[in-house]
């Protein structure tokens, strides 16, 4: 199992990034706020987990070994898999989801497409035991960025399921509510899924 890798960044697309470790490209699928932090050009080392199926091994990236422990756990809740347990990720930090389900906060889970009211019963009652006490969530981390928030939320979105036009429409949206420096891209994000609802292709 491949828990980790380290080497340069070769390109970042929409749902991941290349990464070259020992003189091979390694493809890393990765949620937006991960791939906001790559550059290609330079050393980046992201915790993984290999996903293995019949015909496929797919290998998916965090910027740290909490998300990615965190994404392998929600795979154990009946009815996830790992895109569904990526956009989890790709909405909330690990404290928010671990304190959602802790606390019984259907609101915050059902935030996540693809996941209805019966969806975070479920997760609440299959996880809460394995998920441990409830994590103090303070604001939101992360550094601001700059314009190129619309590229990395246009591609969140289109990786998550909706289309280039969706997305482009909610970037607009979100971009008028932006004054000043905006936010971090995983709240510029959850406002674009807000107002999109879940995508039509899910």
């Amino acid at each position: 199992m491949i828990a980790s890798v380290r080497g340069e960044v070769i390109s970042v697309a929409g749902d991941g990034a290349v990464v070259e470790v020992g003189g091979v490209g390694l493809r890393v699928h990765c949620a937006p706020a991960t791939l906001a932090e790559l550059r290609v050009g330079q050393p980046a080392r992201l915790a993984t987990s290999m996903v293995v199926r019949e015909d496929s091994l797919t290998l998916y990236g965090f910027a740290d070994d909490d998300a990615r422990d965190l994404f392998e756990l929600l795979q154990t809740a009946s009815g996830v898999g790992p895109r569904l347990a990526q956009a989890v990720l790709a909405v909330h930090s690990p404290d928010v989801v671990r304190k959602a389900i802790a606390n019984e906060e259907i609101s915050v889970l059902t935030q996540v497409p693809g996941i209805g009211r019966k969806g975070a019963e479920r997760l609440m009652l299959e996880l809460r035991d394995k998920i441990g006490p409830a994590p103090a969530v303070g604001g939101v981390s992360g550094a601001s960025v700059d314009a190129g928030w619309r590229d990395q939320v246009r591609a969140g979105l289109v990786g998550l399921g909706w289309t280039g036009a969706q997305a482009e429409q909610a970037v607009a949206a979100v971009a008028e509510t932006v004054d000043g420096e905006p936010p971090p891209v995983p709240v510029l994000l959850k406002q674009a899924i807000r107002l999109l609802g879940n995508p039509l292709n899910r």
